[in-house]
């Protein structure tokens, strides 16, 4: 068969087949009377293994060992290939997710561009410094693009950096909660935390909704962020956890400083002071309990928690006793206490 028809055949260009001859991969065995290429059925056969290892990303000189050396064995190479097709597509995607955040900040000229470039630049520094300048330095101007930030936000570890990162996602606006909610499905509790840290700074429904999902999670760090965060919000659903906070002594001081915020709503403070008389009833002979569970009770308004804390002035404990009786003194000498 002459190399026209090859090449018509193979899909493979006359010019090509001659290079892969120069190279000595496919040689035609024969020629004709007159000279031209003479290629066999084998020498075809050939030619699509070629193709095929090609088409792997193998290099002709690869290819050319390969079919060359009977002890050749593919898997150190083929090994190789995926490492390196597995670090084209990753940069690959990292330019697809940059064009995607310039796209998204719509820039009005190069200019602008240019800034959007330098600061996803910044924020993949290895200096937390520099990632701090970039994200804090190009929020006045051009908008900084959400889903970007989302991602640095889930990423950081630096707690100053992560600072700026929240702080510049909740005045770049858009739908920063969904850039930012799918950190809480990560199987990295840390991962988690960090999202929820954002999304307690981002206002409305939506991230109401996402932080009242968050009290469910496998991780009491990430539960008690959420509790404090809802609590604040007025999400009266946190009130299991934040009271869980005092009895266990973890940011106590906070949980019985929110409980008392929710107690203010009408309705609200009764429920409250029943759950803490229950971590009472729960806890009757823990010393540090009961008294941090009598501090939060003095957060609270109403007349149920001042009727707890004057129970418990006649506590058989007398440590709780004491600091029950003092807790119900000073409110009662506050005005109109």
């Amino acid at each position: 068969m002459l190399i026209g028809e090859v090449a018509r055949r193979c899909g493979v260009s006359t010019r090509m087949l001659r290079h892969y001859e120069s190279l000595g991969l496919v040689r035609p065995t024969g020629r004709t009377v007159g000279g031209y290429r003479e290629y066999s059925a084998a020498d075809i056969r050939r030619i699509f293994h070629v193709e095929g290892l090609r088409s792997l990303g193998m290099s002709l000189r690869q290819i050319g060992r390969a079919l060359e050396d009977p002890a050749f064995t593919p898997a150190t190479l083929v090994g190789d290939l995926v490492r390196r097709t597995e670090d084209r597509l990753q940069r690959e995607r990292e330019l697809l997710e940059r064009l995607r955040a310039i796209d998204a900040s719509a820039p009005s000229g190069w200019p602008d561009v240019l800034r959007v470039v330098e600061l996803l630049r910044g924020l993949g520094s290895p200096s937390p410094a520099r990632r701090q300048q970039a994200v804090l330095a190009r929020t006045e101007e051009v908008p900084v693009p959400v889903d970007p930030l989302a991602r640095a936000i889930l990423d950081e570890a630096d707690p100053n950096v992560a600072g700026a990162l929240r702080w510049a996602l909740a005045r770049a606006g858009g739908d920063a909660v969904a850039s930012v909610a799918p950190g809480l499905r990560s199987d990295d509790a840390e991962v988690r935390r960090r999202a929820v840290r954002a999304i307690a700074e981002l206002p409305g429904a939506e991230a109401d909704a996402v932080l009242a999902e968050a009290l469910g999670d496998s991780d009491p760090a990430v539960r008690r962020l959420a509790a404090l965060a809802s609590g604040q919000r007025g999400a009266i659903a946190a009130v299991p956890v934040l009271t869980g906070m005092v009895v266990e002594g973890t940011n106590d001081v906070e949980a019985a400083e929110v409980l008392g915020t929710l107690s203010r709503d009408d309705g609200h403070a009764d429920g409250i002071a029943g759950e803490l008389a229950d971590a009472l009833a729960a806890h009757p002979a823990d010393t540090a309990v009961r008294i941090r569970v009598a501090q939060a009770l003095a957060e609270l308004p109403g007349r149920a928690a001042r009727d707890v804390l004057r129970n418990l002035g006649r506590d058989e404990d007398r440590a709780v006793a004491l600091v029950a009786s003092a807790l119900v003194e000073a409110l009662e000498a506050r005005p109109g206490g």
